[in-house]
């Protein structure tokens, strides 16, 4: 019989038993009933709370967000300049994602999908992103213009990077050089970039993870 627990941590741990399994063998071949199994929560209770893979996803990639929310809270991204505390943002980003491969590319594969439900959940992820990235930019001002164009033109950059490191054509850290790349380009600019942060080679990814 599985154990009787809250509410709260019984979700908490059919999901941790969800991102563990994806880890195991890739998020593809997660099934509700080895989740319930692996988090000893009763599979009716994990259908009510998950209907579907993609319902599971999104509560992991909730869970996750909230983690990351309380990981920032506590020790806030700090630099001496903007460029210096963007680049850091991404760099937790990416870490964030990429430390956990096969959720990482469930999570990629997701927001690509084209899928109208999938989509305007993930949008509700890309919003969470962009808030914590104004408060690592900017802290408790408000953004300026030209701040919020760098954010949004960075997520864009940092998702096509993503795209390439789920297909293992990049490894983690050339995600993080893509972003710092366009990052000292926007706000330098072309004819006052540095030849010292000039765009460096690509680093190419190893053999694809199970997924």
């Amino acid at each position: 019989m599985a154990e009787v627990l809250p509410a709260d941590e019984r979700t908490r741990r059919i999901l941790d038993a969800a991102v563990h399994l994806a880890e195991a063998g890739g998020f593809a071949a997660v099934r509700l009933r080895d989740v319930a199994q692996t988090s000893g929560v009763a599979l009716g209770t994990v259908y009510k709370r998950f209907r579907s893979k993609e319902d599971l996803l999104i509560g992991v990639l909730s869970l996750q967000v909230q983690d990351l929310r309380d990981r920032l809270a506590r020790a806030p991204i700090v630099g001496d300049t903007p460029l210096v505390r963007v680049m850091q943002f991404f760099a937790v980003l990416t870490d964030f994602l990429c430390d956990r491969p096969n959720f990482g590319r469930a999570v990629v594969r997701a927001s690509a999908s084209g899928d109208p439900g999938m989509s305007q959940r993930m949008t509700q992820f890309n919003g969470a992103m962009y808030e914590l990235g104004v408060a690592a930019l900017c802290g408790v001002r408000p953004p300026r213009t030209g701040e919020v164009m760098l954010l949004d033109a960075l997520q864009h950059v940092w998702f096509a990077a993503l795209c390439a490191w789920a297909g293992s054509v990049y490894a983690k850290e050339a995600v993080v050089e893509r972003v710092a790349s366009a990052a000292r380009l926007m706000i330098y600019g072309i004819d006052r970039l540095p030849e010292l942060v000039a765009v460096g080679p690509v680093v190419a990814a190893g053999p694809p993870a199970e997924a």
